[in-house]
């Protein structure tokens, strides 16, 4: 990663450097609980531009035309994008200071489900065209309080690293060149629509995590202009490990050389259970350290029991301890669990970055 290249916003990156000197960020929460609370229909995600499947903004049917489009989240910054703007803004109220865009599945493999791969680029750009908006009225508000739009790259639903056939061990549905091309068009999009920073979160195959920061690479050079990039990894279960199996000190170093503005770890667990694996960051992680965990595990109906107020005693607990510099929640979070965590870490003051890093930054 050329670290040598010129901010793309160097006033808000200043800002941002600043305050997390003097204290904790506070994330968003879960975009897909919020909308689930919606209870949106088959109608809701197709609006009046695929009501018919045809894409008709640009003029042509959809591959899969007889495809649901039910529970495509991300089309929603197409069809409702006043229900996106307003989760965005019920996050901002509740007291936080970064939020992220609404495009975890908008690359052309996860679009490919829908058949709506020619929108991966507008998702993006449109995604964070609706996050900076919502920033943008918010700072405006609180200008003692800026607030920041994260682009957000997702894992994809291909892994470069493991075989979808149990088999074949040695098959790969997805090539690393096909990830950057991706990503690419992902981060393009975000970047146009006005994104602070960049997250690829959520990464359970490091490679695949790879192929984004080397797009992302190439982007800035591209622009000549680079943004801060956040790097989010998952641990899937109490092995400790990513599903590529990587514990958590390997991930860092395996991640190390984008010199990312934070690390940190999201969803799969509770934050009781993510506990030794922050601390495992914080103890070796040049950069700052970020959490964002599911609230608690899922019950038998798929659902998260962990309620605002034992979530953020747990991440008080985090803080206390000197683990974190951003802090939020994943699935399974509301306002109501942000706002927890933001009075829970109040006043409490952030991990010092290790000498070697805070003189280089």
């Amino acid at each position: 990663m050329n670290n040598t290249l010129p901010w793309l916003h160097p006033d808000r990156v200043a800002r941002l450097e600043d305050t997390l000197r003097e204290r904790i960020l506070v994330l968003d929460g879960g975009m897909g609980t919020m909308l689930q609370g919606h209870r949106l229909e088959e109608v809701d995600f197709r609006g009046e531009r695929f009501a018919d499947g045809h894409d008709h903004a640009h003029g042509h049917a959809h591959d899969h035309p007889g495809c649901e489009l039910k529970g495509n989240n991300d089309l929603l910054s197409l069809t409702r994008p006043e229900i996106i703007r307003g989760v965005h803004e019920a996050y901002l109220e509740a007291g936080a200071d970064l939020v992220e865009t609404n495009t975890f599945n908008s690359t052309r493999i996860s679009q490919a489900d829908y058949g709506l791969e020619h929108l991966a680029y507008e998702l993006n750009r449109e995604g964070a065209r609706l996050a900076r908006a919502a920033c943008d009225t918010y700072t405006a508000r609180t200008p003692q309080q800026p607030r920041y739009a994260i682009g957000v790259l997702g894992p994809t639903s291909r892994t470069a690293s493991l075989s979808p056939d149990v088999n074949d061990p040695g098959f790969r549905n997805v090539s690393f060149g096909e990830l950057v091309a991706n990503y690419v068009e992902a981060a393009r999009g975000l970047l146009d629509g006005g994104a602070d920073l960049v997250m690829v979160e959520t990464i359970f195959d490091t490679l695949n995590a790879k192929a984004a920061l080397y797009s992302l690479a190439e982007l800035f050079r591209e622009r000549g202009a680079r943004v801060p990039l956040m790097i989010s990894g998952t641990i899937t279960d109490r092995s400790g490990r990513t599903l590529s199996g990587q514990t958590a000190e390997a991930f860092w170093y395996s991640v190390r050389h984008a010199r990312p503005l934070s690390v940190g770890l999201n969803c799969a667990l509770g934050a009781e259970d993510l506990r030794p694996h922050v601390q495992t960051l914080a103890e070796q992680a040049e950069c700052h350290v970020s959490t964002h965990p599911n609230a608690g595990l899922p019950n038998a109906f798929g659902e998260y029991d962990e309620t605002p107020a034992h979530m953020a005693a747990v991440i008080a607990g985090f803080a206390r301890e000197g683990l974190l510099n951003l802090v939020g929640g994943c699935c399974g979070t509301t306002p109501a669990h942000i706002r927890a965590i933001a009075e829970a870490v109040r006043g409490v003051a952030p991990r010092a970055l290790p000498g070697a890093l805070r003189e280089a930054a």
